[in-house]
């Protein structure tokens, strides 16, 4: 399988070949995500929550993720490789956007970054692109801003709101964007906006008409054990089958199963003999 790029991404669309994306933040999941052959890996901002233990996506700083990134990018071969800019890359001082996605990409070898729209999103993009930096737009609900959004909820149900999500769309795509991310927004107004763009949409929560579709892997693998959004499809109970290995290994020792014989390094028994027994020790 060779190197999937930004071209490749946007010639999927053109196939009608569905795009699939998943996250991944450190070296062993990348690995297995990458061979399974999914096309585009993203270190989220979403580590905040599955990783780092913080309430908000906005918490998670750009160290964390270049730490992030550089673990994962190890595990790296065939997939596109996107790093999320963390809400202070970005927002909190326009100037330094460049500067942090350049480190995504010549410190955690990432292949593009990934910009959630904000009041400034268009210059930043432009920035970004200038430097020939590929560039995912993400849409609708963007954690990073949901305060001002109304919190966590979907967005676009009225038509002015649904009409700007699509001014949006078509503003990333002019300026360069090689494919935007529809997160949380009603399924016909996805699939507008996929009708009215050359480049890919890639929907979480955006239901069946994008020409992708992108899952949280702790989300779907069911690593964690927390209120999941509608969207969210778990195709597998990790955390059940976690939980029950570590119960055996505790039953185990404590039951002195483990380690058995077959666990063991032996010595020959001439040698165990020569061993001197310190008897203060005893």
């Amino acid at each position: 399988m060779s190197k999937i790029t930004p071209d490749i991404i946007m010639q999927m669309k053109k196939r009608s070949d569905p795009i699939t994306l998943l996250t991944a933040y450190g070296f062993p999941l990348a690995r297995i995500i990458d061979s399974a052959g999914i096309d585009i890996i993203l270190v989220g901002d979403s580590v905040a929550n599955t990783e780092l233990g913080l309430e908000s996506t906005k918490s998670v700083s750009m160290d964390d993720m270049i730490h992030h990134a550089k673990a994962a990018s190890r595990g790296v071969k065939n997939s596109l490789f996107i790093g999320d800019m963390p809400y202070e890359a970005y927002q909190i001082n326009q100037s330094k956007a460049v500067l942090n996605a350049k480190r995504f990409i010549e410190e955690a070898g990432c292949d593009g970054v990934k910009i959630e729209w904000f009041k400034n999103c268009a210059e930043v993009v432009k920035d970004i692109v200038k430097v020939n930096i590929p560039v995912m737009g993400h849409i609708g609900l963007t954690p990073q801003t949901a305060d001002e959004l109304g919190g966590l909820k979907v967005q676009g149900r009225d038509a002015e709101r649904a009409n700007a999500l699509i001014e949006q769309a078509i503003t990333l795509q002019r300026l360069g964007v090689f494919s935007v991310v529809l997160e949380c927004v009603p399924d016909m107004l996805a699939k507008v906006i996929t009708e009215s763009l050359d480049i890919p949409t890639i929907g979480i929560g955006a239901g069946p008409y994008c020409d992708g579709q992108a899952l949280v892997s702790y989300d779907m693998l069911g690593i964690i054990r927390t209120r999941k959004p509608k969207f969210v499809k778990q195709y597998t109970d990790l955390c059940s089958q976690i939980e029950k290995a570590i119960g055996d290994y505790k039953n185990e020792v404590k039951r002195r199963i483990f380690p058995g014989k077959e666990h063991s390094y032996t010595m020959k028994k001439e040698e165990v003999d020569k061993l001197k027994v310190n008897k203060n020790l005893k």
